[in-house]
């Protein structure tokens, strides 16, 4: 029998009732809701109150609008098939001002949210000037034009401890956000905080915010390893069989690289039917397993 893993619908559930907070989350659901099934996953995040999506995927996106019909659904990767964006009513991110020159007249009718690359540098325009540079054209744009409903941004270190990037890419962004804002510029959403930085501000948003854009804290996975393992609750079980158990001495080693050494002789060795294929990575050695568990 090959391995199998399997959901717990109801700790799914609450682990994301309680990863939210009270607060308006933006839930990230790419890469097929990180193989949960997206399905699954939006219909879940739905009973814990969250009407939000975000995702890297145009075809996703258009899947959730199935499945979410009055939900906000937010694309962080630009595509250029713009007719089925505005057909399913996408928002999605604005990447940099040659995007915007490129396709002003293409992203017609179509919500977008300005992306500020921070330190990531991965996407988004490089400065404030950048940012009002778009906002002043849009505004003397006469012609049918695109909808400004966002602003945004991805902090890259906020799982980091050890050095201050955290801070200087927080203390950026809001920069950014509060100079527009004091500017008179208004936005429907603004969304910067992943699930690293969602718990390093204590599972509220940042001033100004109307969103944190979680992931993977959603799924039952902590964001770093020193956040107490009870506040995420994994929900996922995975399961293989034994096919055999062999007996190894001490000094022996097992696994790859010498993962495990033996220190007792006639050491009873079980070979579980688990590995690369189902997904299991040499990352995960020298962790605990349960036998008839």
């Amino acid at each position: 029998m090959t391995a199998t893993w399997s959901v717990n619908k109801k700790i799914f559930l609450q682990n994301a009732i309680t990863v939210k907070n009270n607060q308006p989350l933006m839930a990230v659901v790419k890469n097929n809701a990180y193989h949960y099934d997206l399905e699954f996953a939006v219909t879940q995040f739905i009973h814990a109150g969250i009407d939000t999506f975000s995702t890297t995927s145009l075809r996703e996106a258009i899947q959730i609008r199935q499945l979410a019909p009055d939900a906000t659904i937010f694309l962080m990767n630009a595509v250029y098939e713009f007719d089925l964006v505005r057909e399913h009513q996408i928002h999605m991110t604005l990447p940099s001002l040659t995007y915007y020159y490129n396709h002003k007249n293409d992203l017609a009718g179509i919500h977008v949210h300005l992306e500020f690359e921070n330190l990531l540098h991965r996407s988004g325009f490089k400065d404030l000037n950048e940012i009002k540079e778009v906002l002043k054209d849009h505004h003397h744009n006469q012609n049918a034009k695109m909808i400004i409903s966002g602003l945004w941004t991805h902090f890259g270190y906020a799982d980091e401890f050890d050095v201050s990037d955290y801070n200087v890419e927080r203390s950026q962004w809001m920069e950014i956000v509060e100079a527009l804002l004091s500017e008179g510029y208004q936005f429907d959403l603004i969304h910067a905080q992943n699930s690293a930085s969602f718990y390093r501000e204590g599972q509220i948003l940042l001033p100004h915010h109307t969103h944190a854009r979680v992931g993977i804290a959603l799924y039952g996975s902590r964001p770093y390893s020193s956040l107490n393992q009870h506040d995420i609750v994994q929900s996922l079980t995975v399961k293989a069989h034994v096919i055999q158990v062999r007996e190894v001495q001490a000094g022996d080693y097992c696994g790859y690289s010498f993962a495990f050494e033996v220190t007792k002789n006639n050491t009873k060795l079980a070979v579980v039917d688990i590995g690369y294929g189902d997904g299991i990575l040499r990352t995960r050695a020298k962790h605990e397993a349960l036998i008839n568990g």
